[in-house]
């Protein structure tokens, strides 16, 4: 009898977390899709339900001769500074991650300083920023002082990142390679790289969606160019049609993309890796 209760409780629990967990996936999830559904709306919608028609009207309102904001220019300065953006920070994290491998003289403050950012709110890193350059007699751009303040954003969790891959790396595979006469770049090129790959598109993966979508590092930064967030916010301020869901589900559809890609890249090396395991002899 006790066991039956005790069996009816459980039960009891697992349904009122279900329920719960389907609340909140609908709190997180609902205003979303509301937006993605609204963004297909007719020419003559407005901001809310019900729908008013069905059309790709307001994607093409985005790039087209009646477009609302300079999109095209904000996607063409968002995604190459993303690009860059990513690529330091994959070269800085892997070199920098190798490096804390050993101890050095100042290894302790510089590993400090470099994750210090995460902690300093963006928009006074933004001003700050911006203050310095004007100090300079230097012009901000998208291509450069927001690209600093992008890395200071994005190099941290890299290195946070590669520190926790490697520090399940075994440093025998790095011994048993030179013993058998490979050089320090072969060792790099051909088992250390490798190795670190999942966890190195990772940091790319991090580097690319974190700059995508920064808004306060580059509020000050950007200058006179509107970086894609910043059109977003621009065009929230004065635009009050479905243009704005359509810019929504463009963006939100490009980095479900990216993250499939980098998803696939990793799963795709696990499955080249296990392969090659089971395909290795047995006294191999």
């Amino acid at each position: 009898m006790a066991g039956r209760t005790t069996h009816k409780k459980r039960e009891w629990t697992f349904y009122v977390l279900a329920a719960f967990f389907v609340l909140f996936v609908i709190f997180l999830y609902g205003p979303m899709f509301s937006i993605y559904v609204l963004s297909f709306q007719g020419p003559n919608a407005g901001l809310t339900f019900p729908m008013q028609g069905f059309s790709l009207h307001w994607f093409a309102a985005l790039f087209g001769q009646a477009r609302t904001g300079d999109i095209g220019g904000a996607f063409g300065r968002s995604i190459p500074l993303a690009i860059i953006v990513l690529s330091l920070t994959v070269v800085i994290s892997v070199s920098a991650g190798l490096a804390f491998r050993r101890r050095f003289l100042g290894s302790s403050p510089l590993f400090y300083i470099a994750v210090a950012s995460l902690i300093v709110p963006g928009l006074v890193l933004s001003i700050g920023i911006g203050q310095g350059f004007t100090a300079l007699g230097l012009r901000t751009a998208w291509w450069s002082s927001a690209l600093g303040a992008h890395l200071s954003w994005t190099l941290p969790f890299g290195l946070l990142i590669m520190f926790a891959v490697l520090a399940r790396f075994n440093p025998a595979l790095e011994e048993a390679a030179r013993d058998q006469g490979a050089t320090n770049v072969q060792v790099l090129r051909y088992v250390v790289i490798p190795i670190l790959l999942p966890g190195i598109i990772a940091v790319a993966l991090f580097g690319f969606t974190l700059s995508y979508d920064e808004f306060p590092r580059s509020w000050v930064t950007a200058g006179t160019k509107n970086t894609l967030p910043l059109e977003i916010w621009t065009m929230v301020t004065n635009i009050t049609s479905p243009a704005l869901y359509a810019l929504a589900t463009v963006t939100t559809a490009l980095s479900f993309i990216i993250i499939g890609v980098s998803l696939g890249a990793i799963a795709m090396i696990q499955r080249r890796r296990s392969g090659q395991v089971k395909r290795k002899p047995a006294g191999g």
